[in-house]
């Protein structure tokens, strides 16, 4: 018994402390690399919280939402996101949608990502599958990173009746009916791995 005691606060130590930075109510899920041939850069996925939003380094990749911004019906999603600077090799970061069990193995979800290549990219998860709503396409609304090596993008999903729509920076870069596409459930955020980016402004509208 004791042994099982000391074991549970082994794990509560190492989960608590990084849970703890993300903004309060939110949660998060850690995806690590298990591909050979892109590993993640480090074992940790560093996050800190900046005012209501959150500076996210990895190390793993990481999907974030609050239980608080689910929703159903009509919607509008939308936050920034300030690359750092430039990772690696390209990587992904962005809105998710129609979240739902995201925190077990049938983890679905819509995700709306950019990348620093100047493409963004519309997928569809459940469990580990993924499917291409929209494949990679590069879009002058995408901001590249600057001199700096930073770059600030506005993203938004609009859920009106059975359209949805995808905004970059205040541009309409893809629309299409929902079809099969689930759009109830969490809305959160996407960063995937290898990569340093700053979110700030989530909200989600309803109606």
């Amino acid at each position: 018994m004791y042994k099982r005691f000391v074991l549970i606060a082994v794990i509560a130590f190492l989960v608590t402390p990084l849970t703890a930075q993300t903004p309060q109510g939110w949660r998060m899920r850690v995806d690590e690399s298990t591909s050979a041939e892109d590993p993640d850069d480090r074992p940790d996925l560093r996050v800190v919280t900046v005012g209501s939003g959150m500076r996210i380094t990895g190390g793993p990749a990481g999907t974030f939402w609050n239980p608080a911004n689910a929703v159903t019906g009509n919607f509008t999603a939308r936050a920034s996101f300030t690359l750092m600077k430039p990772s690696s090799h390209t990587n992904y970061y962005g809105l998710i949608f129609g979240g739902r069990d995201v925190e077990g193995p049938k983890q679905t979800y819509v995700y709306f990502l950019v990348a620093q290549n100047g493409t963004y990219i519309i997928r569809r998860r459940v469990g580990e599958e993924v499917t291409d709503v929209q494949a990679r396409m590069t879009h002058a609304a995408v901001r590249r990173p600057d001199a700096n090596g930073r770059s600030v993008n506005a993203l938004e999903v609009r859920v009106a009746g059975n359209t949805v729509s995808y905004v970059i920076n205040g541009m309409v870069v893809h629309t299409a009916p929902k079809g099969n596409l689930v759009t109830d459930g969490l809305v959160g955020v996407r960063v995937n791995h290898v990569l340093d980016v700053q979110v700030e402004g989530f909200t989600v509208q309803r109606g």
